[in-house]
């Protein structure tokens, strides 16, 4: 009997089983199973598109190993290094949003960068390796491009392994997909990360081509069809303009921002309400509801301060113009805050450095910047010597040659006046002192937020008509001339979009003199640091407002446009023969004509 049971026992459920797996296969072929089976929410299918085209990276990144390793032909190894480049751009969106610092390493610039310890890492990624093969095979490093590409590969694999364990939301899908399109216009289009190569108009159609793919997973068109059509229709649109276009340098990018881009990110965000995908209301320098890049409203001039309670109210401001145009923060009669920035100069002063007090008519050591959009970058003076405008404010009104003043006799003088008190009472609960001094002298500096050109309204789709020269010179500004690839679009600083979360200095290697003989002495960001990478290196400014705030570069030394427009065009210091070995301007000619060069200062003439 145990015998018997041990045998017969099992039968009964091995019958089952196979009646089970027969309706199965009859379940299957008529794909009821598969309707029954769980699917996928549309963040796991996000992530596992994601994942797998992070595999197919590492799949183009090693045929770009053996194809250097093996020294294939220069056209078969530099097609292989753009299939990488086009595998890059499909997870370019979720990388940079989830993984930024490893994305930095794919692909940050060929510069070495000093961190906030103040060390000097050396650059590596894409952009290292594509100087070493274009526009022509540097044979004689080929040991550097084999490294160069390991290093790529293992960062690919760090990147796989981080994005394994991210957990992705709806609102950050949504989010990460817009800050791309406009990461696509600030960087993409420029030549930012493609400087040698020129492949920015297919990398960024690769691009656009991953999100129209991953954005299929939410299936909008089965809740909002007409909505997924315009989408769709506008994705078409601009893979189209971009991999029709005849060539990096005659792209029409004014064109393609305001009628391809700006739509998309438009829709996105559409998509993204009507959905019901919350969209994020945190502070950010760029708005995270924005529409587009050129929105009015699109930025915050209060986000760049220390503490929230620190933001500006009008009482603020009001209080603040009063104090920038009084002598009662110097220590000299008649000296104020405008002395050095005045409204009719774009709050600059027309000298090549400021005139010094006390100095017997001597200057100081730079031009005086202009303060318009100074809210809108993420550290202060030429050598990004503070982070907040309120330093900023307690650094010039105490320095010598400046103001001369002392905030102790300001705040002591300031509480003697009956009208300021009121003001301050009126303003903080504090009332007057050193802090809140500072703070509404940096709330009016807040105010003077200015993003209203025909430039931004023609963008913004305003019947508001360019001339064809102003048209040509945005297009030679965002593209062949490479101006946006360090004065980024739009605020057109050095604030990095579209995190907007540092502003960059450049090594551009101004001269001493407008002959252009030597370097200018001044080694900028270098006094602070000590560290190579940063000496002569200077804050890149605005170039908004900028035909009021001549004349030109931190020493002065060029009275107009043209002449700023023929250094670049020159190459930089280097361009002149200076030789630095740590210049970020290429030092290779543009090549402008001379049509061209009056198109360029048309524009930022129109800015």
């Amino acid at each position: 009997m145990v015998s018997d049971s041990i045998h017969t026992f099992p039968t009964k459920p091995r019958r089952v089983r196979l009646l089970v797996w027969s309706l199965v296969g009859l379940l299957s072929a008529f794909g009821v199973y598969s309707w029954l089976r769980p699917q996928p929410t549309p963040t796991q299918a996000v992530k596992a598109q994601f994942m797998q085209d992070i595999n197919n990276l590492d799949s183009t990144v090693n045929q770009l190993q053996r194809a250097i390793s093996s020294q294939e032909p220069r056209p078969l190894i530099q097609s292989a290094f753009r299939r990488a480049r086009l595998a890059y751009k499909r997870v370019e969106f979720l990388s940079a949003y989830y993984s930024p610092e490893t994305t930095k390493a794919l692909n940050g610039p060929n510069i070495p960068e000093v961190d906030d310890d103040l060390r000097v890492n050396a650059p590596e990624g894409f952009q290292v390796l594509e100087e070493l093969l274009f526009p022509t095979i540097d044979t004689a490093r080929q040991a550097d491009a084999m490294q160069y590409a390991a290093v790529l590969r293992t960062n690919v694999n760090r990147l796989r392994l981080i994005s394994a364990g991210n957990d992705v939301t709806d609102s950050h899908v949504f989010d990460a997909m817009r800050l791309e399109v406009f990461r696509l216009i600030t960087l993409g289009l420029t030549g930012f990360d493609s400087p040698l190569a020129f492949y920015s108009l297919p990398e960024t159609a690769s691009a656009l081509e991953s999100l129209q793919q991953q954005l299929v997973h939410y299936n909008l068109v089965s809740q909002h069809s007409d909505l997924a059509e315009h989408l769709d229709g506008a994705f078409a649109a601009a893979r189209t303009s971009l991999l029709s276009a005849p060539d990096f340098d005659t792209f029409d990018r004014l064109t393609f921002i305001t009628l391809r881009a700006n739509v998309l990110s438009s829709l996105l965000l559409d998509a993204q309400k009507a959905l019901n995908v919350p969209v994020f209301n945190e502070s950010r320098l760029l708005n995270p509801s924005v529409r587009t890049l050129t929105d009015s409203g699109a930025f915050d001039a209060d986000y760049f301060v220390n503490f929230n309670f620190q933001r500006s109210t009008p009482d603020r401001v009001e209080l603040g113009k009063l104090l920038f145009y009084d002598p009662i923060l110097s220590g000299q009669p008649g000296r104020s805050c405008a002395s050095c920035h005045q409204p009719a100069r774009a709050f600059t002063d027309g000298e090549p450095a400021s005139v010094a007090i006390g100095l017997g008519g001597q200057h100081i050591a730079r031009n005086a910047p202009t303060l318009l959009n100074a809210a809108l970058q993420a550290v202060q003076f030429a050598d990004s010597r503070v982070v907040f405008l309120e330093d900023q404010a307690s650094d010039v009104i105490q320095n010598e040659a400046e103001m001369h003043g002392s905030l102790p006799q300001a705040v002591k003088a300031l509480k003697q006046h009956t009208q300021y008190q009121a003001l301050f009472t009126r303003a903080y609960p504090q009332g007057v002192t050193e802090a809140t001094l500072k703070n509404a002298v940096a709330s009016f500096i807040r105010s003077l937020t200015s993003l209203d050109s025909r430039i931004d309204r023609h963008l913004r789709g305003q019947n508001v008509t360019l001339t064809a020269e102003e048209k040509h010179g945005f297009n030679l500004f965002m593209g062949k001339a490479k101006c946006a690839t360090c004065h980024f679009f739009p605020l057109f600083n050095g604030t990095v979009p579209p995190a907007y979360q540092e502003t960059e200095s450049e090594v551009i290697g101004i001269p001493a003199t407008a002959a252009g003989r030597q370097v200018d002495a001044d080694v900028g960001k270098f006094i602070l640091t000590n560290r190579e990478p940063h000496r002569f290196a200077f804050k890149t400014p605005t170039v908004r407002h900028v035909s009021r705030t001549a004349p030109y570069m931190h020493n002065g030394i060029y009275q107009t446009l043209d002449e700023v427009v023929e250094f670049y065009n020159k190459g930089g210091g280097n361009g002149l023969g200076f030789k630095l070995e740590n210049q970020t301007l290429p030092f290779d000619q543009l090549h402008l004509t001379t049509d061209e060069k009056k198109a360029l200062v048309a524009f930022m003439e129109a800015l």
